[in-house]
């Protein structure tokens, strides 16, 4: 049987190259486990009422698109399995 797990993640960007005038894409470094659970709705709805109180305590911070941003905003996410501890796993490419 499989076993989901919530995570949690600071969140950041990163740049991706100059094609297209520039791009960026989202970058996460796995925190700490919170929660595993026996089916996937579980899990997503732990991680729903996790974000939801993240988004509250977060508002005044800074948006991770801001160039001010130095870190400090966090994000729970679901995994199959084991949760990696960064994501994405490898760094996309422009197309």
């Amino acid at each position: 049987m499989a076993t989901y797990t919530v995570a949690f993640y600071e969140i950041d960007r990163e740049y991706g190259g100059g094609e297209e005038g520039g791009w960026w894409y989202d970058t996460g470094t796995l925190k700490r486990l919170f929660k595993v659970c026996k089916s996937e709705s579980a899990a997503y709805a732990a991680a729903d009422r996790a974000n939801r109180l993240l988004d509250h305590l977060q508002r005044r911070g800074r948006s991770v698109s801001s160039i001010l941003y130095a870190g400090g905003r966090f994000h729970a996410q679901v995994y199959e399995g084991s949760p990696p501890d960064h994501y994405p796993e490898s760094r996309p490419y422009y197309e």
